[in-house]
C-alpha cells in the first residue's frame, strides 16, 4: 500500500496495512536533524513519513495597512475597524510557489497524502485583536465579530479552493478555542459566532470531494459533535495533557472521526523520561491497531528534546506501526 493511500484508508474508517508516520519535527529541531541524519528530507526518508504537513501561499491581511490602522486609532484595533481594511488577494497564485513546490516533493517525489495550514477564524485574528480582547469582543460585538468573521470565512473559502486545484489533499484549519481543561468561550458563543463560518470552507472543500482536518489545542470535548456535523474528518491533536482521553476518542467517536497526534510535546516527548516515552508510543499504537490513527506529534517538538531522544521515539513508533500490523 503507498503512503497515500495508507492514510485515505484511515480517515475513511477501514484498517490500514499499517499505521500511517508523521511528526511536527523540523521547525524546532533544525540543526538537531542535520547533525544526526544530514537532512530533514533524510529523517523522513528513514522513517517513511506517510503524510505531509504544507505551509504557504498568500496571508490574509496586510501587515502594512494594519500597522497604519493601529497608528491612526491609537487603541487596540476593534472588529468594526477591520470592516474597510482590505485583504490581500487570495487568487495571487504567485504567492502559492512554495506549495507548488512542496506538493511535487511529498506527494510527486514521495507519495505523500498533503494537507494544508489554513487560517481558522478565532486563531486568525488573535494576532490582530490580542486573544484576551478577542475574548471581550465576542461578548460586546457579536454583530461586528460575524462581519469579520465573513470576511475571513469567504478568503479561508478561495484559498482552501486553490490548494484543491494544486493537489492538496486534505484542508487543516487551525483554530484554538481549548484551554487546558475547557474552551474558552461558551458552546453557545461557539455554535452562534464560529460554527456558521466554518462550515463555509467545510461545505465548499466536501462538495469538492477534499478532506477537512481541524487542529485545535487543548479541551474541545464540548463542541465535538459540532465539529463532526461541520464535517471535518480529522482532528488534531486531540490533548491527553488537557483531559481529551484517546480512549474516549476510539470509544465514542472513532467511527466518525480519525485522530491525527498520540504523542504529547507537553508530557511525553522532550523530557528525558525514555522508559515511560517508549511506553506511551506503545500503548496509542496498540490501543488503534485497528485503525483511526495518523501518528503524529501533537505539535511542534520543542527544541529541549536531543537528538537521541527524537530518535528514539521514531525507532519505536517505525517498530510498533509494523508489528502491530501483523497482529
Amino acid at each position: 500500500m503507498l503512503s497515500r493511500e495508507r492514510v485515505i484508508e484511515v480517515i475513511k474508517h477501514r484498517k490500514p496495512d499499517r499505521i500511517p508516520l508523521y511528526g511536527w519535527v523540523g521547525w524546532n529541531l533544525p540543526e538537531k536533524i542535520n547533525a544526526r541524519w544530514g537532512s530533514l528530507e533524510a529523517f523522513e526518508s528513514k522513517y517513511e513519513f506517510d503524510y505531509a504537513h504544507l505551509f504557504g501561499g498568500p496571508g490574509t491581511w496586510s501587515g502594512e495597512h494594519l500597522q497604519k490602522l493601529g497608528a491612526e486609532l491609537k487603541r487596540p484595533i476593534e472588529p468594526a475597524d477591520l470592516r474597510d481594511v482590505p485583504t490581500l488577494d487570495p487568487n495571487d497564485m504567485a504567492a502559492y510557489e512554495g506549495v507548488k513546490q512542496g506538493i511535487a516533493h511529498h506527494r510527486d517525489k514521495y507519495g505523500r497524502f498533503t494537507y494544508i495550514q489554513t487560517p481558522g477564524l478565532f486563531e486568525a485574528l488573535n494576532g490582530i485583536f490580542g486573544i484576551e480582547n478577542h475574548l471581550a469582543y465576542l461578548a460586546l460585538y457579536p454583530d461586528d465579530i460575524k462581519d469579520v468573521y465573513a470576511r475571513q470565512a469567504a478568503w479561508n473559502k478561495a484559498f482552501a479552493m486553490n490548494c484543491l486545484d494544486l493537489g492538496v489533499d486534505m484542508i487543516h484549519v487551525s483554530d484554538d478555542w481549548g484551554s487546558e481543561r475547557s474552551l474558552l468561550f461558551s458552546p453557545r458563543t461557539w455554535r452562534e459566532l464560529i460554527f456558521p463560518y466554518h462550515k463555509i470552507t467545510c461545505d465548499a472543500v466536501k462538495a469538492r470531494g477534499g478532506f477537512m482536518s481541524l487542529h485545535c489545542d487543548g479541551n474541545f470535548n464540548e463542541v465535538i459533535e459540532g465539529v463532526i456535523e461541520l464535517g471535518y474528518d480529522v482532528v488534531h491533536p486531540w490533548q491527553e495533557s488537557a483531559g481529551m482521553s484517546l480512549k474516549m476518542f476510539k470509544d465514542k467517536y472513532a467511527k466518525r472521526l480519525t485522530v491525527m497526534g498520540g504523542l504529547d510535546v507537553q508530557t511525553t516527548i522532550g523530557f528525558g523520561k525514555l522508559d515511560f516515552l517508549v511506553s506511551e508510543i506503545e500503548r496509542v499504537m496498540r490501543m488503534f491497531a485497528d485503525g483511526g490513527l495518523l501518528f503524529c506529534t501533537t505539535h511542534f517538538v520543542q527544541n529541549h528534546c536531543s537528538g537521541e531522544e527524537l530518535e528514539l521515539a521514531y525507532d519505536t513508533a517505525y517498530r510498533l506501526a509494523r508489528e502491530v500490523a501483523t497482529r
